[in-house]
């Protein structure tokens, strides 16, 4: 059986939508991941563009906020920026949950190509430290 994550991040634009999207790529056959945001807002164009560089697909996404995930059952919350960190509530008591803060990569100013750099760097990052955190708690 699949263990459920829940991303969470503050607009649900950048670093949730891409650790949901890069979690069900590269570890969906033993895990389901979600993603949210406590103010969603819409995903940003450039994580999409930086997921379909390396054939992922994410171009369907959209923002959804943590309330919609109230009922839900998750093995893993992890929040992935400080403010999520600090607003993530109570209601996900019982389940392990985990901080692993990333840079925003929408903050990121100068060209669209200095631009596009942070997204992959940010990319680069939520996929080596995040699956290597979720991979560290399925060992059988």
């Amino acid at each position: 059986m699949k263990k459920k994550v829940l991303f969470l991040c503050t607009a649900n634009s950048a670093r949730s939508q891409m650790a949901e999207a890069l979690v069900n790529h590269d570890l969906g056959d033993r895990f389901e991941a979600f993603s949210a945001g406590t103010s969603p807002t819409t995903p940003r164009p450039e994580a999409l563009k930086v997921l379909a560089e390396i054939g992922i697909d994410h171009s369907g996404a959209r923002a959804k906020s943590m309330d919609g995930f109230v009922d839900q059952t998750f093995d893993f919350v992890i929040t992935l920026c400080d403010g999520a960190n600090e607003t993530c509530p109570l209601f996900f008591g019982g389940v392990k949950r985990e901080h692993l803060g990333f840079e925003d990569p929408a903050r990121a100013a100068g060209t669209e190509d200095e631009r596009l750099a942070a997204f992959r760097r940010v990319r680069d990052q939520i996929r080596r430290d995040v699956e290597a955190y979720l991979l560290s708690t399925d060992r059988g």
